[in-house]
Order: C-alpha cells, then structure tokens, then sequence
C-alpha cells in the first residue's frame, strides 16, 4: 500500500511539472503572437499614412505645376520617387523609398520659396499643411512600428521565449531605418 501511494505521488508530480511547464508555453506562445501582431498593426499604420501620403503628392504636383512650368525636373523626381515607394515591398524597400520621397517633396516645397502667387494659393497652402501633418504623422507610426519591433525582437532572443520562438519559427523583424541619404539636406538649386 505504501508502494502505491508513493507511485501515485511521483505519478502526480511529474503530471503537474509537466501540466506546469505546458502552461508556460502556451502563455510564451500566445504572447509572442500578440507582439508579432502589434509589429504586424504598426506597420499597417505606416504603410496607411505613406498611402495617404502618396494620395496627396499628385494634387500638390498638379497645383505646382502651374506655377513652376521650367521646373519639371523637381516634379519628375517627385513622381518617380512616388512610384518607387508605391511598389515597395519590405519594410527595408519602404524605408528607402520614403526617403527618396521625402527628399524629392522636399526639393519641390523649397522651390516654390521664389513663387509668391503660389504660396498665396488656397489650395497649395491646404495641400502643404496635409502634407506636413502626413509627414508628421508618418514620423509617429514610425516611432510606435520601431517599438513593438523592439517589444517583439526582445522577446523571441530573451529566455525562456526564445525556446518557444525557435521551435515555433518566430523570427526577427526589420526596423524601419531611414535610408542614409536621408540624413542629408536635398540639394535645391534656383537656376
């Protein structure tokens, strides 16, 4: 009878480390999911705020044009840099082509400094404003993206989620990275 009992309780023991430890892992998992999820979200966000973006470039283009008709090679860089960020794929394709289109608009804004009538245009003026709470909008969804990144990334390298990510294929996801030119002012020139 002693034998048996002491069975059960070894028998009883193992169940409940065992019961224990798939608790764990199911906690590990279903949090490493939500975190990939977020990454997931925050990336939606920026590539919402690019698309709205990249709705307002033409418009703005369109009401340049008028105004700046000798200024057609700023305005083709605007369009080419605008379908280079519409076709990108990855994070690090988007990244690189937002700073070309960053650049671009950029170039085109500080060219419209020599036209007075422009810069008095209702519409521009509009344009202008949505824009630069795009851009400002764009920089949050960056910022908050880079976040959960971090959040995620930490969390399938630290143990013991890492266990958990390896043998359910959690991977590291990309930063969004500014492209190195994007640490430097566009060139303008008034020729």
């Amino acid at each position: 009878m002693k034998n048996m009992s002491g069975k059960k309780i070894a028998l009883i023991s193992i169940f409940s480390v065992l019961g224990m430890i798939i608790i764990l892992m199911i906690g590990s998992y279903n949090s490493l999911v939500k975190k990939r999820e977020a990454v997931s979200g925050q990336s939606s966000n920026i590539e919402t705020q690019l698309q709205r973006r990249l709705d307002l470039i033409p418009k703005l283009v369109n009401t340049v044009k008028g105004y700046v008709k000798h200024e057609s090679g700023v305005i083709a860089q605007v369009s080419d840099a605008r379908s280079k960020l519409a076709g990108a794929g990855g994070m690090r394709d988007k990244a690189a082509a937002d700073a070309e289109v960053s650049s671009a608009v950029s170039r085109l804004l500080a060219i419209t400094e020599n036209y007075p009538d422009l810069k008095a245009n209702a519409q521009f003026t509009q344009l202008s404003d949505e824009l630069a709470g795009t851009e400002n909008r764009i920089a949050v969804a960056r910022k908050d993206y880079n976040q959960a990144t971090e959040n995620y990334n930490n969390s399938i390298t630290t143990f013991p989620a890492a266990i958990i990510a390896n043998m359910f294929g959690f991977s590291l996801v990309d930063y969004f990275k500014s492209d190195s030119s994007a640490k430097n002012a566009p060139d303008v020139s008034f020729d």
